[in-house]
């Protein structure tokens, strides 16, 4: 972000808090090397597959719903890394369009939370992922969950769809600790919460204005982001 036109790159294609910021945290925790096959699942307009595909050189399955693959193609392909990727649309929650163990890694910052708070949806990735691959996920996420006391500054932000996907780190615990075929390796607060989400805030995307208000009302209390990070058994 040092780097103005780095910064101006980041700023236009960021869906949440900065997906760079917390890709290159989440990265740090696994052993990734150009060999890999990767499914970055819910890639947004591909930062976090920058990350995978220019730092250390993986192979990279981009998949979203909201971001078409031709968008992501072109970008891919302005800044190099399009030799190392392929753009794809999917909906997680209709099943995927892969082969089982095609994947060393599934790696999903910014969205799993929209689409992976059931009890059914881990359990149909894992079979995607080679025995000994890991998924990563890194989610925003709370302190603790509010149940029916919502505090009094973030009732009028906190809408039903925020309410189902916005929960705590013992909630999603609970929830992938139920899954079989896999061993949990890590599930903490990451460290760049802060950053992340300020950076995301001078993005000129709407919904990083609309969360403006949002973020001054929390005022650091409730928000976290959450990694999750299990090894396929």
């Amino acid at each position: 972000m040092s780097n103005d036109k780095n910064a101006e790159f980041l700023k236009a294609t960021m869906m949440g808090p900065n997906a760079m910021r917390v890709a290159e945290e989440l990265a740090s925790r696994l052993n990734i090397n150009e060999n890999m096959r990767i499914l970055d699942l819910g890639c947004g307009c591909g930062l976090s597959t920058l990350l995978l595909a220019k730092k250390y050189g993986s192979s990279v399955f981009a998949a979203d719903l909201w971001i078409s693959p031709t968008e992501n193609y072109e970008r891919f392909r302005s800044i190099g890394i399009d030799d190392k990727t392929v753009p794809i649309s999917v909906d997680a929650t209709q099943g995927l369009p892969f082969a089982n163990g095609y994947f060393d890694l599934l790696f999903t910052v910014d969205a799993y939370h929209y689409f992976g708070d059931t009890a059914e949806m881990l359990p149909s990735l894992i079979p995607f992922v080679k025995k000994g691959g890991c998924i990563a996920v890194a989610i925003p996420g709370l302190k603790y969950e509010f149940g029916k006391n919502v505090p009094d500054v973030m009732k009028p932000f906190w809408s039903a769809e925020v309410a189902r996907t916005i929960r705590s780190l013992t909630w999603w615990k609970d929830l992938w600790s139920a899954a079989e075929g896999i061993e949990i390796v890590d599930i903490r607060e990451m460290d760049c919460c802060k950053q992340a989400w300020d950076e995301w805030l001078t993005s000129p995307n709407p919904y990083a204005i609309q969360d403006k208000k949002m973020m001054e009302a929390e005022n650091g209390q409730y928000f976290n982001l959450i990694q999750l990070i299990a090894k396929v058994i």
